[in-house]
């Protein structure tokens, strides 16, 4: 406004020449002035999109960050659960190695024990007065193929015994065997056919595949009657019975145990075909 009037005002007074020069100036004054207000929108809208570049690296920054703190949530949380099973894992092992060692010492334990049994029990008392045939130590009485024995030479009454509990045995009815020689066993404690009724409870079990308890009953047999001349046949069997449930380490303990104390009998010919049958 101000160089409008500064222009009226000269131009009363001023020559042509003059004019044109004062309008001249105006033009350029215009012209700059319409340059600086488009240098000033200019800049304004290169600060504004600044600004918004500012904002969107902020929120990309912002989303970032919670990428990364997902990340070392996640990481937290699998390196948490894999310290958790690697401590579960080697206190399985560690359980694993004390069951063994437990195993080992009872083992041990009980060859220990045999062999002073084997140091108390000479040769000469294995076989008791009256020897009875020995049968049904091989592998064969797994299928019911059984050897009859000798008739025990005692009462008729403990003969007709011993005989109905060995017919159930014969046709294979091996629930009925098991009752009728625990009876036996029951009825006539000093029998000399006690430890043979015992022994064959084991071999029903086993011919029934029922492998844990036939363990347990042979292994009566060595503790109820150590100098019967059924304890080598019981060995072996238990030892069969080992292998047969895949314990491998057991079946070539007992084994050799009735091979270190019995190694004359056929039974222990039997115990080495089977540990070499083991160890392939």
């Amino acid at each position: 406004m101000l160089l409008m009037l500064t222009g009226v005002a000269l131009s009363a007074c001023a020559t042509p020449q003059q004019l044109e020069l004062i309008e001249r100036e105006q033009r350029r004054l215009r012209t700059e002035n319409a340059a600086t207000q488009g240098d000033f929108d200019s800049v304004r809208s290169t600060l504004a999109d600044t600004r918004a570049n500012l904002q969107q690296m902020q929120r990309d920054l912002d989303a970032l960050r919670e990428k990364v703190d997902e990340v070392r949530y996640q990481l937290d949380r699998q390196i948490g659960q894999s310290t958790r099973e690697g401590d579960q894992k080697i206190k399985d092992m560690e359980g694993r190695i004390a069951r063994i060692d437990k195993d080992l010492k009872a083992q041990g334990a009980l060859l220990k024990a045999r062999e002073e049994e084997s140091k108390a029990s000479p040769e000469s008392s294995k076989t008791s007065p009256g020897a009875k045939e020995e049968s049904g130590s091989g592998e064969g009485s797994a299928s019911g193929e059984f050897v009859r024995e000798k008739p025990p030479a005692e009462s008729e009454t403990v003969k007709r015994d011993y005989e109905e509990a060995w017919k159930l045995l014969e046709r294979k009815d091996y629930r009925a065997a098991i009752a009728r020689f625990k009876e036996f066993i029951k009825k006539h404690p000093q029998s000399e056919y006690a430890d043979n009724a015992q022994y064959w409870i084991g071999e029903s079990y086993y011919a029934s595949r029922e492998f844990d308890q036939a363990i347990l009953e042979f292994d009566a047999v060595r503790r109820k009657y150590p100098k019967g001349d059924k304890v080598p046949a019981a060995l072996l069997k238990q030892g069969f019975a080992f292998a047969e449930l895949g314990d491998k380490v057991d079946a070539r303990l007992i084994l050799q145990d009735l091979i270190d104390r019995y190694p004359q009998s056929e039974e222990a010919a039997k115990a080495k075909q089977k540990l070499k049958a083991l160890e392939s």
